[in-house]
């Protein structure tokens, strides 16, 4: 929080790219940040105002809590505005249901869609999500994951030393394992 912030210190460890996933059948390649944001808002409510079918817009998305739903709605200027057709506990329960469904759009970390079958990543303001532009910034939804410090104490020797690999770039291939991306390589 930013009241919190004058004795803190962040530390960006990795990065996660939030891809805008759509079925493969849904016939929309591209839409700007603003077009997310409009959908998931409900002011666009059907994929023929944007140059998809004449279908209905089903909007799927992350439980309230979620980690990539605060993130995604922080970014896209939805936060406590976003209407969901369905919440969903998992990130892969988000692919599945778009997968399953050719008027869908949701959102999924990078890592989690890479590879799945019947949802395509679409590009935002035309930039794909990809390790490179999520590390470049210019694919815009994106967010951190950062280590937090408290500045009047310092981290015990075991943190120290927890923190030190954790930002080299030892951790790369760890960090990209487990679905993020790395900052220092």
């Amino acid at each position: 929080k930013d009241d919190e912030k004058a004795t803190l210190t962040e530390t960006v460890v990795a990065l996660d790219g939030i891809a805008i996933i759509v079925n493969t059948d849904s016939g929309v390649s591209n839409l700007s940040l603003q077009q997310v944001s409009d959908i998931f808002t409900g002011k666009i409510t059907n994929w023929s105002e944007i140059g998809g079918s004449d279908l209905e817009i089903s909007c799927i998305g992350r439980e309230s809590g979620s980690g990539t739903r605060d993130g995604f709605e922080s970014i896209t200027g939805t936060k406590d505005s976003c209407k969901l057709d369905q919440e969903l506990t998992s990130t892969g329960a988000v692919i599945t249901a778009v997968s399953s469904s050719k008027n869908a759009i949701g959102y999924a970390s990078l890592s989690s869609v890479e590879g799945k079958t019947g949802v395509k990543a679409v590009t935002v303001d035309g930039v794909a999500c990809s390790e490179a532009t999520v590390l470049d910034g210019s694919y815009k939804i994106q967010r951190p994951f950062v280590f937090v410090t408290n500045d009047s104490a310092p981290l015990s020797e075991q943190a120290q030393a927890f923190f030190d690999f954790a930002t080299s770039t030892d951790a790369a291939d760890l960090i990209r394992t487990a679905g993020a991306v790395p900052v220092n390589e």
